[in-house]
């Protein structure tokens, strides 16, 4: 797993060099599958329930699952990419959200707080803990700066699969979960808006948006319960 998340990794890195105005979601998931090929791994959101790409791209309101294709990438964008691997049969699984060039001062705060409310749920993942303690730790975050946690979408423990049972809820709710231990896995991933946490399901199938048209930011990595504490497998 410590070898897929490499490979997650360096295409969070080869995707976000890349991010830029003029460039379309579909370069961006050419940019990734060459990563995925070089590497000598197998993506894991190719053809997973029909899906046609190797990454997802949510530009702006969208909050997850977007499909790569002709969308060009304009100056004030944020767009969140979410990249997976497979090596030797075990899964990796991140996500980041980036501004196209000068943005906004709200969509800059959407994504430093969505990115810092998953570090709070990060800290959780320690043997002994309880599991959703890692989804009060990210609501606390996301709503002190006055923005709202998605809860129709979730994070999940992950292994020789991509989505493993049990899922790890962005939010407190209301019990607290299975007890941590040693060698558990997860992929703990806020989904943030700044307006509602309401969502709609777009035509295709596939993308999801914020009900209220307002921006959303989502952050995601692979992280495992050591004796030492959590370790990101998702990180260069």
């Amino acid at each position: 797993m410590r070898l897929a998340g490499r490979v997650v990794a360096e295409m969070h890195e080869a995707t976000r060099a890349a991010i830029a105005p003029g460039v379309t979601t579909a370069d961006l998931n050419a940019v990734a599958a060459e990563v995925i090929e070089r590497r000598g791994a197998r993506s894991n959101f190719l053809n997973y329930h029909g899906f046609p790409a190797v990454i997802c791209t949510s530009p702006n309101s969208m909050i997850v699952h977007g499909i790569p294709g002709g969308y060009v990438l304009r100056e004030g964008d944020i767009i969140s990419v979410d990249c997976g691997a497979i090596v030797e049969g075990y899964h990796g699984d991140a996500a980041y959200t980036a501004g196209v060039g000068e943005i906004s001062d709200l969509a800059q705060r959407l994504i430093d707080v969505t990115e810092r409310s998953l570090y709070a749920g990060i800290d959780q993942l320690r043997k002994g803990n309880r599991l959703h303690e890692v989804g009060r730790a990210v609501q606390q975050v996301a709503e002190a700066a006055g923005f709202s946690v998605v809860r129709e979408y979730v994070g999940h423990a992950i292994g020789t699969a991509m989505h493993e049972d049990p899922q790890v809820p962005n939010y407190w709710p209301g019990t607290p979960g299975p007890t941590l231990k040693t060698g558990m896995v997860f992929a703990v991933e806020p989904m943030v808006n700044v307006g509602s946490p309401a969502t709609e399901a777009l035509e295709d199938g596939w993308a999801v948006v914020t009900a209220d048209g307002q921006l959303s930011a989502h952050f995601e990595h692979t992280i495992a319960i050591t004796d030492d504490g959590p370790e990101i497998f998702t990180v260069p």
